[in-house]
């Protein structure tokens, strides 16, 4: 009985066996969190990124909370953008681990941070839907004016990511193609087969289908997209007026002299304020509840500070320091407002409270229009329920001219109207029926409410329209698209220097890049996925025209083995169970192969034992002979050398051979010595294919 040889699997087999599970099924029980944890990190950090117009708003709010001034804003913004940071790290490295087939574990550490990331977000967005719902209006605004610019970043990030889909999509293809071929190789299996080629075929439409759905609501985005920054120039509305959000306050203390006076230098149209009356009726401008903020009670009167200012009496307001604040604390009110030079420092150091008939006088003089929200005093004042009234004869007994007041209190209009006729009244967002009715030509709104079909009904009803606070560019911008008279603003010496609303652009312009960015994403697109076609193609048509040579070679070898049966000479191999080694060298063929005499008398029969074809090998050839005694060594010892060298220039350089099951020498009977016959031929006809397993190996020898 003939020794099997040992059989090598090949590497590829095993390194197959090892990726068989799918490191996606094994953390499904994880990895939607981390993907979740994704998602709201990403969005969060966006939405808080599009309410920097609210920073400031945000930092009051928190103050009044805590009573301490910071840029807590910021901090969240830092925050989210940690967040964000961590889970979209680890969302790329676990991908990168899936796509190289290694199976994702986190640390327990990781899966105790992305639950914390869901926590902390989550707290947040509830804080947002529950106090700050009208936040959701500016993402609502933002989008309008980027939603053309995203449209068409958007296509070029799917160009780039039509890259590794494209991989994936024609390597799942070359995967099904080889299946399809074994179908025909092993019938036996084809069950298996055709469950592999369902899995390829859903894991094709699970990434390729999404791809194209997205791809394809980009290219037609734009019947469905709303900007108002889409329109002809000629349709474009003047330039929005300025309001001075109490004066100018990233430029000197808000509600100052100094402040209001460069909101003056910086072009402003009017003045806003807020005004409280003292406990002796004399109108001052503050803001805030309490003086602790933007004053030195802290220094001079502690336990007072968090009184409210209308129980204050003037004589003690009036020696209170309301500038140093401002000019000489370490944390600013504004966090990306210009350091000031030392002279604009020493001037807001030396602020006080104004009174109203300061600004009244200073708008008489600069011909600006003021505009103010009244604050209710306490119970205990005396002007609790006239201050109305209080308030229209301080402003008639200041001789301004009366068109520059531009009247905002709801309360006791029939007053107003009829002591003081040529104010203008300023409404707010009420019904237009209401507007009509109460004669009122102007409306003071919420920047939010633009989020409503641009506020085109008050438009259309020759209603003058005043945002406020608008501080970032880009919201100016939407405003000036969308023909709106006025805004107020904290950032006045930014915003008047803008010319032009940015991205701002033309329809035919925009169409004019929609539908060329269209058709060249579309060709880079299709030239990356024929690209990796082509080369897969070119992969497999080798692996398979390989295969099917072997194939060919393997049915050759078996017809013509039963013909030349008879007439073969008996072969006989060195005492070995290797017959060769890896990789084939001529060293271990002429080690390891003799040639032995056949006897004339009795001729060799010689039968093929053929394997089984598996998945990842290929059958060898198994020879058995009779036995037979070698004789006369130094004929085979001559001989041999030519044959080898004529056999050798056909073999692969880097080829490795497997190896061939041959009879023990030491197992064969010793026969006489029988008449010898050289061989003038003797030749390898060998067959290989690209994988690693499907090697073979024929030795045959023809008879003289």
């Amino acid at each position: 009985m003939p020794k099997k040889a040992n059989r090598i699997k090949p590497r590829s087999q095993k390194t197959r066996r090892r990726k068989k599970g799918i490191p996606w099924i094994r953390e499904l029980l994880f990895y939607p969190w981390l993907l979740t944890a994704l998602s709201v990190s990403v969005l969060l950090l966006f939405v808080w990124v599009e309410s920097s117009n609210e920073y400031n708003g945000f930092d009051w709010v928190v103050f009044l909370g805590i009573g301490v001034w910071f840029f807590w804003s910021i901090v969240l913004l830092s925050l989210f953008g940690i967040l964000a940071t961590y889970t979209s790290l680890l969302f790329v490295l676990g991908f990168l681990l899936c796509w190289e087939g290694i199976k994702l574990h986190l640390h327990r550490c990781h899966k105790i941070l992305i639950l914390l990331v869901i926590l902390i977000c989550s707290f947040f967005f509830w804080l947002l839907c529950t106090y700050w719902k009208d936040r959701w209006l500016t993402i609502g605004l933002s989008l309008q004016v980027y939603a053309p610019y995203l449209h068409l970043s958007s296509i070029s990030v799917m160009v780039l990511l039509s890259w590794p889909v494209a991989f994936y999509l024609i390597h799942l293809e070359g995967e099904a193609r080889i299946r399809r071929h074994q179908m025909t190789c092993y019938k036996g299996k084809r069950d298996k087969i055709n469950n592999t080629l369902m899995n390829l075929r859903a894991l094709q439409v699970a990434v390729g289908l999404p791809f194209f759905l997205i791809l394809l609501c980009l290219y037609v985005m734009p019947f469905g997209n709303y900007s108002p920054c889409i329109q002809e120039k000629d349709k474009l509305g003047p330039k929005p007026s300025f309001f001075g959000h109490r004066g100018a306050p990233m430029l000197g203390p808000e509600n100052t002299m100094m402040s209001f006076e460069k909101a003056v230098e910086h072009g402003a149209f009017g003045l806003e304020s807020d005004v409280h009356i003292s406990y002796d009726h004399v109108p001052f401008l503050m803001h805030d509840l309490n003086l602790r903020r933007t004053t030195n009670i802290k220094e001079v009167l502690p336990n007072a500070s968090l009184r409210h200012p209308s129980l204050f009496d003037w004589d003690f307001l009036s020696t209170l320091n309301a500038g140093k604040w401002f000019s000489h604390s370490r944390i600013k009110p504004f966090y990306h407002m210009k350091p000031l030079s030392e002279v604009d420092k020493e001037k807001a150091g030396n602020q006080k409270i104004p009174k109203l008939t300061d600004l009244l006088e200073l708008a008489q003089k600069e011909k600006k229009f003021v505009i103010f929200d009244i604050n209710v005093p306490t119970p205990k004042h005396f002007h609790r329920v006239t201050y109305v009234r209080h308030l229209v004869r301080v402003i008639l007994d200041s001789k301004i001219e009366q068109h520059l007041i531009f009247w905002l209190p709801g309360i006791d209009r029939k007053y107003v109207r009829s002591t003081a006729p040529g104010f203008q009244h300023v409404g707010r967002l009420f019904p237009i029926e209401r507007l009509t009715k109460e004669n009122i030509s102007r409306i003071n709104v919420d920047y939010k409410r633009l989020f409503y079909n641009g506020l085109r009904e008050y438009k259309a009803a020759n209603i003058n329209i005043n945002l406020y606070i608008v501080n970032e560019p880009w919201l100016f911008s939407l405003a000036w698209c969308s023909r709106i008279q006025s805004v107020t603003t904290d950032n006045i010496q930014v915003l008047n220097q803008i010319n032009h609303p940015y991205f701002f652009m033309t329809p035919s312009f925009y169409m004019f890049m929609w539908i060329l960015l269209d058709v060249v994403s579309a060709i880079f697109i299709f030239a990356i996925f024929y690209f990796h076609w082509w080369r897969e193609r070119s992969k497999k048509e080798k692996l398979l025209k390989s295969t099917s040579i072997f194939m060919d070679t393997q049915s050759v070898s078996l017809r013509t083995g039963k013909s030349e049966n008879l007439e073969a000479p008996d072969l006989s191999m060195e005492s070995s169970t290797r017959v060769m080694e890896i990789p084939w060298s001529l060293a271990a063929l002429t080690k390891n192969v003799r040639k032995h005499p056949a006897s004339k008398s009795e001729p060799v029969m010689e039968t093929m034992e053929t394997l089984m074809l598996g998945e990842d090998d290929v059958t060898q050839p198994v020879f058995t002979t009779k036995t037979f005694k070698p004789t006369q060594a130094p004929i085979w010892e001559a001989s041999r050398e030519p044959s080898f060298q004529t056999a050798l220039p056909s073999l692969m350089v880097n080829e490795t051979i497997s190896s061939i099951d041959v009879p023990h020498p030491e197992t064969q009977p010793e026969k006489p010595p029988e008449s010898i016959e050289s061989f003038e031929e003797s030749s390898f006809l060998f067959s290989a294919t690209s994988s690693p397993s499907l090697y073979s190996f024929e030795l045959s020898s023809k008879k003289n």
